[in-house]
């Protein structure tokens, strides 16, 4: 008997595969499902006819051409391959076994520039393309994701349903993430966590910032640990409490709720805490750092998500580091007695901090949307950013205010419950970033966010000396403040008849 046509497809068995695989099918949908090692289709499905409830959805095929014949037209092919050459590979594939107004759905953590390119190349041989930006790790594939679809709204109608479907879904009064799902029981209700963000790229360009922001989340989280750690003296345990109580305030978030998890964990091969011995390296993917180049690119200040960045960097010279330890002094450390004072200014550093993150994040978003010709419902975004993601904090629901409150906000921090915050917070997030200087503490997302914000709220900057200097070597010109602004001026330097300085 010939098998049922299934509504949707899948390629790529990985983790990630699996998981968003086994999601679509708990809400009802059958999926056909190809891996490039037949073997490894076989392992899962057998797998699933023991352990999931939903396994008779799943159908298994071992070539393309059984796989995309498998799917209901017009085909839905969602691919879960390695980003850049095989994601191009497995289309080249795909093609000769597609026809026109079929939809390929790209999941990976592909470049935003290739997923423009491919939507434009695969329009001119009458199929959609959407690249979406996926979310939350294996559990959130599993469970629910935050879903970020870029693409035509004519392909986004024809995938809705079942993204809607298989998205994380929070609460429509609070915007809290509703309690997980488990196995073959789905999440009943709530707003899923997931919108089309844009045309072509835009949804994978979302995504890259969104881990831009992950990137500066963990290591201002890092520096308040730090801090703990090595001005209070505090012991892991101590701080996993410390951020437990967070996690039921303003700061409330994942990435909170896993540290203080992360801090209480004892080492299983010994004594003591598990975070005391895993080795301070950090690795990177590479989205940190394409969202650090396209600020740079655009001319987009997101200076704290770049140290970020840097500080992954700066961390994986663990071999220099270790000699530079004993070749550079610094500042005898000295240890705080008043410790719940200091903790207190910890929390506003890192408050104020993020405020700063999250407000160079949605400003890079902004640059972009006008260089690429988008237009971005920042609202929207923060909203899909509450359930599902690796970001997905209370914090967000005041993001999502901010921009219902103002749709042409400027910059979060200028909106009044987050300028309200940076007044209140400021004077102790200073102190915290002045008390690591003295003691030779890095703080380099601390310290970087408070000079965004000072920078941004100084009506004048040394930048006038800068123009000055361009102008002096290269004849770049520079404006004047006595003047319209467009109009450009040039001096050949130095001036006659001026005094030259003594050397």
């Amino acid at each position: 008997m010939k098998a049922e046509l299934a509504d949707i497809g899948l390629v790529g068995l990985g983790v990630m595969g699996q998981n968003l695989a086994l999601n679509i099918a708990d809400h009802g949908y059958s999926i056909a499902v190809y891996n490039r090692h037949p073997e490894k289709t076989q392992e899962f499905i057998e797998q699933c006819r023991h352990n999931e409830p939903a396994h008779e959805r799943l159908q298994g095929h071992e070539s393309l051409e059984a796989f995309v014949h498998g799917i209901r037209r017009p085909r839905k092919v969602v691919l879960l391959v390695k980003a850049g050459e095989a994601t191009d590979a497995t289309i080249s594939e795909l093609l000769p076994y597609l026809d026109a107004d079929d939809i390929l759905v790209d999941c990976g953590n592909a470049h935003w520039l290739d997923t423009i390119r491919r939507e434009k190349a695969l329009a001119g041989q009458g199929l959609r393309f959407i690249g979406s930006g996926i979310s939350g790790g294996e559990t959130g594939a599993r469970f629910g994701p935050s879903l970020m679809p870029g693409g035509s709204l004519e392909a986004w109608t024809a995938l809705e349903p079942i993204w809607k479907a298989i998205a994380a879904k929070v609460d429509a009064q609070t915007g809290l993430p509703l309690p997980g799902a488990v196995p073959g029981k789905p999440v009943a209700g709530g707003v899923p966590c997931t919108v089309p963000i844009g045309p072509d790229g835009a949804g994978h360009y979302v995504k890259m910032v969104h881990n831009g922001i992950e990137y500066i989340d963990m290591q201002l989280i890092s520096e308040a640990y730090w801090l703990m750690k090595n001005l209070l003296g505090m012991e892991a345990d101590a701080m996993a409490r410390i951020f437990q109580e967070w996690n039921r305030g303003p700061l409330s978030s994942y990435l909170i709720e896993i540290t203080g998890d992360i801090l209480q964990q004892p080492d299983p091969e010994g004594e003591g805490y598990l975070v005391d011995r895993v080795l301070d390296a950090a690795g990177q993917k590479g989205t940190g750092i394409w969202t650090a180049a396209s600020a740079l690119e655009l001319g987009s200040p997101a200076n704290a998500i770049a140290e970020a960045v840097f500080a992954r960097s700066l961390s994986a010279l663990k071999e220099e580091r270790l000699v530079a330890s004993g070749l550079l002094q610094g500042p005898i450390l000295q240890r705080e007695t008043d410790r719940e004072e200091w903790i207190s200014a910890i929390h506003e550093a890192l408050y104020c901090s993020k405020i700063c993150a999250y407000a160079q994040g949605f400003q890079l978003m902004a640059q972009a949307q006008k260089s690429y010709g988008w237009k971005l419902d920042f609202g929207a975004i923060a909203q899909i950013w509450r359930g599902g993601c690796i970001i997905r904090a209370h914090f967000l629901q005041k993001i999502t205010d901010a921009y219902e409150l103002d749709p042409d906000l400027k910059n979060l921090m200028l909106d009044p419950y987050f300028r309200d915050a940076l007044h209140q917070g400021q004077i102790r997030w200073r102190e915290v970033v002045a008390l690591a200087v003295r003691n030779g503490i890095p703080t380099p997302a601390f310290s970087s966010a408070l000079a965004y914000f000072d920078g941004y709220r100084s009506a004048v900057l040394p930048a006038n000396l800068i123009q000055a200097q361009r102008d002096y070597f290269g004849a770049h010109s520079y404006e004047r403040t006595d003047q319209p602004r467009g109009k450009f001026f040039h001096l050949d330097w130095p001036a006659p008849g001026r005094p030259q300085a003594e050397v």
